[in-house]
């Protein structure tokens, strides 16, 4: 379906993001008269956004649309957070670049991680960028491997798939689940095409495996969802679970992968039992 821009709302939004900004915060030089505006004028947003007063006052009136670069620099001079800069391309009916706050190391929020210690009788996992796997429950380690284990540097989910023979024996449908996650990659390196440590592990798994190779070569892309997975777990046998993820609110770059089973059936018994034996 595609969207229409709602120009007279993006303009209310612009004017009243304008009046909240003050000359100091952007480096403008202090006046000697009484200001009649609250926060900066429409000349002050249309010079330091590089364009004319007229064309910006025909966006702030909703009488055109502005081009992505041109938001992306009034997100930059009206100081606009990542939600609201969020919200100024959505109403312009356009697809929001990537510029989530990044920090050199992703950080679980405490209140997930209590979730995700809440969830005892639930296997569950934090995966951030560079399938980084940043957080994850006791039973987590029980039925896919001891995280804990595994270095920071190299604890990323396809570098396991592809290194650990535990997880991949793992998994019934090993090929399946390991196309996806490269697909799933392939979408990270969309959405961060400047990200070092993403083009450093795409480079090391392409040059020590050849199933790497073939299949990052095929371009496909997939963004996470849901789905149901066959195990092979080496103390309780067969598990059929289901997988959902969740974005995490602090940061948009984290998802919570969660892992259930249908209650009553023989895998929902099983994540009993090794609930059981972690206490």
């Amino acid at each position: 379906m595609i969207r229409e821009p709602r120009l007279n709302e993006l303009g209310e939004f612009l004017k009243a993001r304008r009046a909240e900004v003050t000359p100091d915060q952007v480096g403008l030089a202090p006046e000697g008269r009484r200001r009649r505006v609250a926060g900066l004028r429409r000349e002050e947003v249309a010079r330091l956004a590089a364009v004319s007063t007229e064309y910006y006052t025909r966006i702030e009136q909703g009488r055109l649309q502005a081009s992505a670069a041109l938001l992306d620099d009034l997100a930059r001079v009206l100081l606009l957070n990542y939600d609201q800069r969020a919200y100024l391309f959505e109403l312009a009916a356009k697809p929001t670049p990537s510029t989530a706050p990044r920090t050199e190391g992703q950080q679980v929020d405490e209140q997930v991680q209590r979730m995700l210690d809440d969830l005892t009788a639930t296997p569950a996992f934090v995966i951030g960028r560079c399938t980084d796997v940043l957080a994850w429950n006791r039973l987590a380690t029980a039925v896919f491997t001891d995280f804990a284990a595994v270095p920071d540097e190299q604890r990323s989910y396809i570098r396991l798939l592809f290194t650990d023979a535990a997880m991949q024996r793992l998994y019934a449908d090993w090929e399946e689940v390991t196309r996806l996650a490269i697909a799933q990659l392939r979408m990270e390196t969309t959405r961060y095409p400047d990200e070092p440590r993403l083009a450093a592990l795409v480079q090391e798994l392409t040059a020590s495996d050849a199933r790497f190779r073939r299949w990052w070569g095929e371009h496909e892309v997939a963004t996470r969802g849901k789905g149901t997975k066959t195990l092979h777990h080496p103390v309780v046998g067969e598990l059929v679970l289901d997988w959902d993820t969740l974005i995490c609110g602090p940061d948009p770059d984290q998802c919570v992968i969660i892992w259930t089973a249908a209650p009553g059936s023989a895998s929902h018994k099983k994540l009993r039992e090794l609930h059981n034996a972690t206490q």
